[in-house]
């Protein structure tokens, strides 16, 4: 099935930019556009940008960009159709679809194949749960026990899996989905040497949905309720296409919006403290699921909140759990804070035994900066033993430096001279040498590392309506990266001359510089006989001259939809600035500052004379070569004759630009 074309234009219409990627990133507010670190390359300051008037995002640093589907695309890995579906619920839009032949339903990825049958899967097991009656003996009977209420239930959409063994798997296959896909999904087990048999993999056991931060359902966990020592308490979800457990955290989307909201994050260990924590009004509470902490998980949170405070139990295997990895959080810039339960408790067993509010209070009294925590610990630990006292100045100095902010630095490496009563420019010096000694070592490629040049990918769904992008769409794309490549130190004038010129048609052509006359008309006018040497400036001035010839001037919007990504690329780019204005210059200093379309008329006069010197200095380029090749006077003179032609039209268009001639 595919998405008619007139529900897809509602799609469109609805959805907007910053919602859409304000579900995924925390956006702030810059002039009149939008800024945040970009969630498709690790960065430490913002160089992503969300334009609401245009309805694009671009990233200056890895050079993704597009509309609000072709966000949901690329951050979480979906076709064009999966992308539409799901803003269709974002925005309550019923979907009308249309009948597919099978060669157009088997180009329907897996990806969205897995989607489809762990949401199948979710809704089975909350019907076990609350239709059958093991579900409400055991399921139920576990949830009220730990104080869970319908409402929170629904919320986490918590579900039972019955103590048989192919329940899932029946339901499955009776409803036509196959044996591959739920395998794939990690739902069945095969017996040995079958590819059909098998059995479920969750069997006897509550029902913990994982989801992304889009909301979907791409993997579970599941607690059992019996006793039996020949099975693991907690039972996961193998990794898949779309479940990775490093990147992921538990909770991310039920607690984004107050993590945003809070401008903190609290992380805990299993899924019950999570919705424990809910179920007392907590909701900015995630769970790393029982893992370490990795840099994916750290950077999840790092979209919503640069503030993250760690909830662990009391015991002194919790307070080394604090202790191990927590570096990683300081490295990606975030402050992270402790707090410790008393022995025994977790927070999952703490807030049911004292209530929310005294929860919260415990938790405003007893959070620790991470430094602080650390370097108490480990002076506890080490007593009056130099030896280990100077092992802990160590210890704490490595956690220091791998701070990114110098200030933070500093005030941390003045607390901690305090602390241990050592002198400070000698912690600071240990940290010097520490940080040499690291810039020395070459640094090992990390996995959530992209290379600049990275452009996220969708992968291809089955096919667009009318109006949706062809399949090259999905093909690889390579927006300009920030550093120079070789191609951009060789290009010449005239290539950035035809870009300038290209760029005020597509950004400005339709507008009017007079009644009837617009940009297009003009510029167009005044070029004729010019021909462009770069092929997709060549293409698009061809588009301009032929669509012109029938009266008819293309709009923006023409090409920031367009079915070629390197022309939708490249309009994103010129109608994204990297800089705004300061509304300072007229709020404060009285200084008007005109925009680019208020002197439209001077920049097109000023672009159509910058083109035709650029292109007579290519000839005269030309000239220069053709001389030095030359074999009679005859063809030197005629040459020279040439070239002084061009010469002379150069100087003149250069005083009227008021350039300086050497």
């Amino acid at each position: 099935m595919r998405i008619n074309p007139e529900t897809v234009d509602r799609i469109k219409q609805a959805a907007d930019i910053v919602e859409v990627v304000g579900d995924f990133v925390s956006l702030k507010k810059k002039g009149a556009n939008y800024s945040a670190c970009c969630p498709f390359h690790n960065e430490k300051s913002p160089s992503f940008n969300v334009n609401p008037v245009r309805q694009i995002f671009k990233c200056f640093g890895c050079g993704a960009a597009g509309d609000a589907i072709k966000f949901v695309m690329d951050i979480d890995g979906v076709g064009y159709g999966e992308a539409l579906r799901y803003l269709a619920s974002k925005y309550q839009i019923e979907i009308q679809e249309e009948e597919v032949t099978d060669e157009e339903a088997l180009r329907q990825n897996t990806r969205d194949s897995l989607y489809i049958i762990l949401n199948f899967a979710k809704n089975f097991y909350q019907q076990q749960l609350h239709e059958t009656d093991e579900g409400q003996s055991v399921g139920i009977s576990y949830f009220r026990e730990r104080g869970f209420t319908n409402d929170i239930q629904k919320k986490f959409e918590l579900g039972y899996s019955t103590d048989t063994w192919d329940a899932l798997t029946k339901e499955a296959l009776h409803k036509g989905y196959t044996a591959e896909i739920l395998s794939k999904a990690g739902l069945l087990i095969h017996k040995e040497g079958s590819q059909t048999a098998g059995y479920d993999r969750f069997r006897g056991r509550v029902i913990f949905p994982i989801h992304n931060v889009a909301g979907k359902v791409i993997a579970f966990g599941a607690r059992i309720l019996k006793t039996d020592k020949s099975q693991p308490k907690y039972l996961n979800s193998p990794e898949t296409e779309v479940y990775h457990k490093s990147d992921i955290l538990y909770g991310i989307y039920q607690a984004k919006n107050a993590i945003r909201q809070l401008e903190a994050c609290y992380l805990v260990e299993g899924y019950t403290d999570v919705v424990s924590l809910h179920q007392a009004g907590i909701e900015n509470v995630v769970a790393s699921s029982g893992t370490s902490l990795t840099t994916e998980q750290i950077r999840l949170i790092g979209r919503f909140t640069p503030n993250i405070t760690i909830l662990y139990d009391g015991d002194m295997a919790g307070i080394k759990a604090a202790l191990r990895g927590l570096d990683l959080v300081l490295e990606e810039g975030l402050n992270v804070s402790i707090v410790l339960f008393p022995d025994g408790e977790d927070p999952d067993s703490y807030v049911r035994r004292v209530g929310a509010e005294a929860f919260k209070e415990y938790l405003k009294n007893a959070s620790r900066d991470f430094i602080t925590f650390k370097t108490e610990t480990l002076l506890q630990d080490a007593g009056n033993d130099p030896f280990r006292l100077a092992a802990v100045i160590g210890e704490v100095v490595n956690s220091i430096i791998k701070i990114p902010d110098a200030i933070k630095r500093q005030v941390f490496f003045h607390r901690t001279s305090e602390m241990m009563k050592v002198d400070e420019q000698m912690l600071i010096s240990e940290g010097n040498k520490l940080l040499r000694k690291l810039h020395t070592q070459p640094k090992p490629q990390e996995r959530g590392n992209r290379p600049n040049n990275f452009t996220p990918q969708g992968p291809q769904d089955i096919p667009f309506s009318d109006d949706g992008p062809p399949p090259d769409f999905f093909e690889s794309e390579s927006p300009a990266a920030p550093e120079e490549t070789d191609e951009q130190t060789q290009r010449t004038k005239l290539y950035y001359q035809e870009e300038a010129f290209i760029r005020l048609l597509v950004l400005y052509g339709a507008n009017e510089l007079e009644p009837t006359i617009s940009v297009c008309a003009y510029v167009l006018g005044e070029i004729q006989g010019i021909d462009f040497k770069d092929p997709v400036f060549h293409h698009l001035l061809t588009l301009f001259r032929e669509n012109f010839s029938r009266q008819i001037v293309l709009h923006t919007d023409y090409f920031q939809n367009h079915h070629e990504s390197e022309i939708r690329d490249l309009t994103i780019s010129w109608l994204t600035s990297k800089y705004e204005l300061s509304s300072l210059w007229t709020e404060k200093f009285e200084i008007y500052v005109p925009s680019e379309i208020d002197v439209l008329d001077k920049s097109s006069f000023i672009n159509i004379l910058r083109l035709k010197k650029a292109f007579i200095e290519e000839k005269m380029k030309i000239c220069m070569a053709d001389l030095k090749k030359a074999t009679t006077e005859e063809d030197e003179n005629a040459i020279m004759n040439e070239y002084i032609f061009y010469k002379g039209i150069s100087m003149a268009a250069a005083k009227e630009l008021g350039s300086v001639i050497g």
